[in-house]
């Protein structure tokens, strides 16, 4: 524990570029979400033990790091395991055992010490500080700290009174917890209760008319039957409320595949609105088998508004619904191209690709990173839901696994999800346990690997580096135009002539001219 409290004030420079070069691709990262914080915060559990705070506290961490906000959870259950190798009994969380208090006083500041070094020095926006906190007198302490650092705390409290919840809470986690090594669960379950009991003793909840009511909060109220929220400060704040009211404890899969294989496949283009090619068909006939298989009688069936996941959905004879938001990511000027023939028509927009193909956008569409604000209403909604079936597109399949398998952006646009294969997500205590189904319908391999050799930064033009997820797409080089084949544009209504890659060479004289009339005209 000295140990840990004995931090070097000085680092090699060695070490210490390290760091610059984390925190620089750290904020390469982070998204438009991110900007929404205006200083760092920290986010406080508070509960009794078996209260479902870590389970919160993880999903809520994966949730802020997928949206592009760089988050961390800080348990402080392994600080005090590290401080104390060997967990005895109840009798070390005793009100009156001075030494055991000392102890986990220290491991609090420890914790703390490290919060700091995440939000001041490692490039981290928020730290979710996990432990009970069921003390005033503690809490006054992570308000000193944050107070110190001008840090946002918003305080998450879990108050739960089903003895139900609390026992299932305790078999399903606390059994194969570092604490209980080989004990039988009837033993497992007494110690537990009996350090509940203890915890019970100095526990003071948040009081929102008197004590607290001037602390940022929300209190969830029996996993989710009832919350209490108070004075909500920022933007981020509101999203971490709209989350934690969302997600459901329930027990339910959700299986995702994508669309049976198109001639768009079959012919190596992207995009596009093609129909399913015969192999494509064969999937959704086998589609149609595993949900009988698997008797899926109260499946619910999502699909985009293109046609090759309509099509698929359609052979399994059971309702579905299209969601725009869906489809698949806007390929811009490139759409229905084959890579050769970006390769050959834009090389610098290929290279600018293989170089960050998370931040890159497409002239006239969209990012991953534009993907993943697209799709964050469809991530709200399979919290909330029962099992579903989501028939999808490569890239928005990518972006909701990398949501539940808390991928990080630079691995997200290289997930594998191959044609005519079904993946089972099902939610276990801290994370997502997978299962895949090949449906044994041959179709061709659309992924491309990750390159080996990326472009360096110096090697690709000034002018193509100025659009990336931050550009606003109002700007000169990002004009929009209507999907082909999309919604509303139906073939016979196809543009005549598909619009080229603009210019991307601006002067500064002509930046400037374009302002000053953009300010006259407005």
């Amino acid at each position: 524990m000295a140990a840990r409290q004995q931090r070097s004030a000085a680092a090699s420079d060695g070490s210490a570029e390290a760091k610059r070069t984390d925190l620089r691709a750290n904020e390469k990262k982070c998204s438009w979400a991110s900007y929404m914080t205006n200083s760092p915060t920290v986010i406080v559990m508070i509960g009794l033990p078996a209260r479902g705070k870590t389970y919160m506290s993880k999903k809520l961490t994966r949730y802020l790091n997928w949206i592009g906000v760089p988050t961390k959870v800080f348990n402080l259950g392994v600080y005090r395991r590290e401080a104390v190798k060997s967990y005895k009994s109840y009798d070390f969380f005793r009100h009156d055992n001075e030494e055991a208090m000392e102890i986990r006083k220290q491991c609090a500041l420890v914790a703390l010490q490290d919060v700091t070094a995440y939000l001041n020095e490692e490039g981290g926006q928020i730290a979710v500080f996990d432990a009970t906190n069921t003390t005033r007198e503690r809490r006054q302490l992570i308000l000193d700290v944050a107070k110190r650092n001008s840090y946002k705390v918003f305080f998450v409290e879990s108050l739960c009174d089903d003895p139900d919840v609390i026992a299932e809470n305790i078999l399903d986690v606390k059994v194969s917890s570092p604490d209980y090594p080989e004990r039988d669960r009837e033993s497992v379950m007494e110690d537990f209760l009996k350090r509940i009991e203890c915890y019970k003793v100095t526990y003071q909840p948040l009081d929102p008319d008197e004590h607290d009511k001037n602390l940022s909060f929300i209190q969830v109220i029996n996993v989710g039957r009832r919350f209490l929220v108070n004075r909500v400060q920022d933007y981020i704040q509101s999203k971490i409320v709209y989350y934690l009211m969302n997600i459901h404890v329930h027990s339910h899969s959700i299986y995702l595949c994508r669309h049976g294989e198109s001639h768009h496949n079959v012919e190596g283009r992207i995009g596009g609105d093609s129909e399913l090619s015969d192999r494509g068909k064969q999937f959704a006939a086998a589609l149609k088998g595993f949900v009988k298989e698997h008797r899926l009688s109260d499946l619910k069936v999502w699909t985009s508004q293109l046609r090759r996941t309509i099509q698929t959905a359609e052979e399994l004879g059971i309702p579905y619904e299209q969601w725009k938001i869906l489809n698949e990511i806007d390929a811009g000027v490139c759409e229905e191209m084959t890579y050769k023939m970006i390769e050959e028509k834009h090389p610098e927009e290929f290279a600018m690709r293989d170089q960050d193909k998370y931040l890159y956008r497409y002239p006239g569409g969209e990012s991953y990173q534009d993907l993943v604000q697209r799709l964050e209403p469809v991530i709200m909604e399979l919290e909330r839901q029962g099992n579903v079936l989501v028939i999808c597109h490569q890239a928005v399949m990518r972006c909701l696994l990398a949501y539940f398998l808390d991928k990080s952006a630079d691995d997200l646009p290289y997930l594998k999800c191959p044609l005519h294969t079904v993946l089972k997500l099902t939610p276990v205590a801290y994370g997502c346990k997978v299962d895949m189904f090949d449906l044994k319908v041959e179709a061709v391999n659309t992924h491309r690997d990750r390159p080996l050799n990326k472009v360096p930064t110096n090697v690709v033009s000034p002018a193509f580096l100025r659009r990336n997820s931050f550009t606003p797409l109002s700007s000169q080089d990002q004009v929009k135009r209507p999907r082909l084949y999309s919604v509303g544009n139906p073939p016979q209504a196809r543009m005549s002539q598909v619009p080229t890659l603009p210019s991307m060479q601006f002067s500064e004289a002509s930046e400037g001219a374009e302002l000053e009339q953009s300010q006259v005209s407005v």
